[in-house]
């Protein structure tokens, strides 16, 4: 509740900024200005990094015994409170030995947001830097041994944004479920219960949480980078969009750099858009290989296809199947308490995806076979993360003949390299309903449709760059699922 309520926030008032929203409200008390905090990249380049708060400050990091006390001014922010609800409905057939099981549910939620009058403390950069020059980090500390230094960066809390009153966020819960068939041992129920249902059964539960939040909670910070070498000398990033990092043992620096980034596969740590180079774009367009989904059993792509379109209309949904999916690609179990934040409607959802993928339940067994494609779906479904709520909308209507055809015309740019004029003649997209939601489509990647009777172009900006590829991957992922059926 606390981490949507906050990341709601971000979405709501600063959706392009620096600003990091809190995840959990323990770390509150850890997020002090000057605070150190783990910034951890993501598989994929595109994928925003997560961010881990530690319990130490710059200054326990630095060598000797003088206290760094550079300073934090205090401004009013905002009054905020904000709604937030969605509805979903889930389907899950199964097998429970030879008997067929049909699980279906329909449920609502809304979540409502009171942080009322909020204040923004920030550091006094100027009097950090000069109060901290000629110091040195401890290379022996106990956190930098800890340290994945090619994947992890250190950060310092530069801002943070408080309650000033105690206030509360409240979700409520609508769920309507029904049991048809003989059901055995459910792993989507959360626990090991064994359920015998006999005809058809509903199940109807209603729920109303509310949580408060004490004044002086953080509910977002914004952050500056380190770069630290291997001898303990170290720099503040202070240019917006500058990547730190650490220096390894061997004479290759660990923190990305532009020929770090001749491939993309997210291992080199996450650069801003408008800085990720020119090369590691054309190997994203042209070496992502999504073609695997296409090999899928058609009743199985359509299952999936049908599916992920109910996830495009529930971020709470998508964002758990990418953990989920991230955390089998990297080993890792997915967050349980995520898992237990989620309706029943949309746990069956992310249930009945995964087990299309062969993975038995949300803590990551697999039943073998169609294992192998799990790291191209984690491809599709973190791309899909990525894109902004107004195309998520629209994909989830979008029919599979538009999709073929959108993805041919995105095909036709991705082949010839990054052009600013295309010459696509597609019958379909002459259509003027198909047109138009062909540009809502490619509006937020600052690329201009054009058309005349006979022609279909598009105009790229200079800022197409990443997005273009994130909508790329989302829908020709979409389109091999889909291709070919027609139901």
């Amino acid at each position: 509740m606390f981490s949507k309520a906050t990341a709601n926030f971000i979405r709501q008032i600063d959706p392009e900024g620096s600003l990091i929203h809190v995840s959990r409200l323990n770390d509150s008390h850890k997020l002090v200005p000057m605070a150190l905090v783990v910034k951890r990249n993501r598989i994929w380049f595109w994928q925003s990094p997560k961010y881990q708060p530690t319990d130490f400050t710059l200054s326990d990091l630095l060598q000797g015994d003088r206290e760094i006390s550079p300073g934090v001014s205090e401004t009013e922010f905002l009054t905020y409170k904000g709604t937030f609800g969605d509805k979903l409905s889930g389907k899950l057939d199964t097998e429970a030995g030879s008997v067929s099981v049909t699980l279906e549910g329909q449920g609502s939620s809304k979540l409502h947001s009171c942080f009322g009058k909020l204040k923004k403390e920030e550091l006094d950069v100027k009097k950090l830097l000069h109060d901290s020059s000629n110091r040195q980090v401890d290379m022996q500390h106990v956190l930098m041994q800890q340290l994945k230094k090619g994947a992890e960066v250190l950060v310092v809390v530069k801002e943070r944004i408080l309650t000033t009153n105690p206030c509360t966020v409240t979700q409520t819960k609508k769920e309507q479920c029904s049991f048809q068939g003989v059901l055995g041992l459910m792993a989507m129920l959360g626990s090991s219960v064994k359920v015998c249902v006999k005809d058809r059964n509903n199940i109807v539960a209603d729920s109303d949480v509310s949580l408060e939040i004490p004044s002086g909670t953080v509910i977002a910070y914004s952050v500056l980078e380190l770069e630290i070498k291997k001898d303990g000398h170290y720099g503040i990033c202070l240019q917006p969009g500058t990547i730190g990092g650490i220096e390894s043992d061997s004479t290759v620096m660990s923190w990305p750099s532009n020929n770090s980034l001749n491939t993309v596969d997210g291992k080199h740590g996450e650069m801003p858009p408008e800085e990720v180079p020119q090369s590691a774009l054309l190997n994203g367009w042209q070496k992502m290989d999504l073609s695997p989904l296409a090999e899928l059993p058609e009743s199985t792509r359509w299952d999936l296809f049908k599916r992920l379109q109910e996830t495009l209309r529930d971020r709470t949904a998508l964002s758990y199947l990418q953990c989920v999916l991230e955390g089998l690609c990297c080993g890792e179990t997915p967050d349980m308490v995520e898992y237990e934040e989620l309706s029943e409607s949309q746990r069956m959802l992310v249930s009945a995806i995964l087990g299309r993928l062969g993975i038995d339940s949300p803590t990551g067994n697999c039943q073998g076979g169609l294992s192998a494609h799990i790291n191209v779906a984690h491809m599709l479904v973190s791309a899909v993360e990525e894109l902004p709520d107004e195309t998520l909308s629209l994909l989830s209507e979008s029919c599979p003949d538009f999709l073929e055809a959108f993805d041919t015309l995105m095909c036709m740019l991705r082949d010839s390299g990054w052009p600013v004029f295309v010459q696509c003649p597609l019958v379909l997209l002459q259509d003027s309903q198909a047109f138009q939601l062909a540009e809502q489509l490619l509006n937020p990647t600052s690329v201009r449709m054009r058309r005349d009777t006979d022609r279909l172009w598009m105009e790229t900006g200079s800022k197409a760059q990443v997005k273009l590829l994130v909508l790329y991957l989302s829908t020709h992922g979409l389109s091999l699922l889909c291709k070919g059926l027609k139901q």
